[in-house]
């Protein structure tokens, strides 16, 4: 089984380029001078996933008063991702690695438990990126739920 190298804080944050939900092509340098939140999900649309991205598309207002980006990453094909926008009305990019390149650079893909067995797949993870592109805050194996009223909290927002 693949288990990639997980990041530290302070450590400079992978680079990527992947086509969003819309079609467009999104950079992490897209964002160079502001925090982003850069968080990775399983699969889109299903109930943990619409959640967590639901809980985000809410608290969208009070991350971007903290001048805080929110990027959602997933193995999914972009079809599937812009089905999920529309379904969960959800404002902020949803990026598609179906290559799992940017899930393996940032530690977000390998070896987990899923109801009591060790399977490969996406390590549900979240990353805020500093406005220098270093990793301020890495969380792995986060809930689904009630994990971004805990990233605002950890923001103090």
């Amino acid at each position: 089984m693949t288990t990639s190298a997980r990041l530290a804080v302070g450590e400079a944050a992978p680079a990527f380029t992947l086509e969003s939900d819309s079609g467009a092509s999104v950079s992490l340098s897209d964002y160079a001078g502001q925090q982003v939140v850069v968080y990775f999900y399983p699969a889109a649309s299903t109930p943990g996933c619409t959640k967590q991205a639901c809980d985000f598309r809410d608290s969208l207002a009070q991350l971007k008063a903290a001048k805080t980006a929110v990027l959602g990453v997933s193995p999914d094909p972009v079809a599937k991702l812009a089905k999920f926008r529309d379904a969960q009305e959800l404002t902020f990019p949803l990026l598609s690695d179906p290559a799992k390149e940017t899930l393996l650079a940032y530690g977000a893909f390998g070896e987990k438990k899923l109801y009591g067995k060790t399977v490969e797949g996406v390590i549900r993870s979240t990353f805020l990126v500093d406005e220098e592109g270093k990793i301020k805050l890495a969380q792995y194996n986060v809930k689904a739920t009630g994990h971004v009223a805990k990233l605002l909290r950890d923001l103090g927002l």
